[in-house]
């Protein structure tokens, strides 16, 4: 996995900021997860400690920076204990003939926190959420990967909250990221 430092973007409040390092973070965190089937709470302590408290050096690029802490525990604890559900939801918004299995586990993570967000955290916005997470997408992505998150994203947001995005034209059809070789895990 490409972990990369959450970026300094001068025109996003320091609010949006700590946000976005947090989704990021947490991003990182469901990897690592289900990379090593760790305890969401080890996974948490070892975020808050390493990446999260830790003072950035010019060895590493693993330092998060400040972030939500709050959110960031949201996030891991509610996708790690809500991840059939979670599953099921992103399931239904993907094309035909693709299931989470054909992708790699860091698409997957940002799908199950971006679904969680949709779900269980009416007070964000989905477009916010969706924006946010095409973010991520980005800091791990140079390909098609971020336009899918927000075809994903798009869908179930339309199911989960068919009021707030009512008045919002529906997300192209995004073309789904490249399978995994066979025999290979992400």
């Amino acid at each position: 996995m490409n972990e990369r430092a959450a970026p300094r973007e001068p025109h996003r409040s320091p609010k949006a900021q700590r946000r976005g390092a947090a989704r990021l973070a947490a991003v990182q965190a469901l990897y690592q997860i289900e990379l090593t089937g760790a305890s969401p709470d080890r996974v948490l302590r070892e975020f808050v400690a390493h990446r999260i408290d830790a003072a950035p050096d010019a060895t590493t690029d693993e330092v998060v920076g400040e972030a939500d802490r709050e959110l960031f525990a949201a996030i891991v604890s509610g996708a790690t204990e809500r991840r059939a559900d979670l599953d099921g939801m992103v399931a239904s918004a993907l094309a035909a003939g693709w299931t989470l299995d054909r992708m790699d586990r860091v698409l997957r993570a940002l799908l199950r926190a971006g679904a969680f967000e949709l779900f269980a955290r009416p007070e964000t916005p989905a477009r916010v959420v969706i924006t946010e997470y095409v973010g991520v997408g980005n800091a791990f992505y140079e390909g098609r990967e971020p336009a899918f998150v927000n075809g994903v994203l798009d869908k179930l947001a339309r199911v989960l909250r068919p009021d707030e995005m009512a008045q919002t034209p529906p997300a192209p059809e995004p073309a789904p990221p490249a399978p995994l070789e066979p025999g290979k895990t992400g």
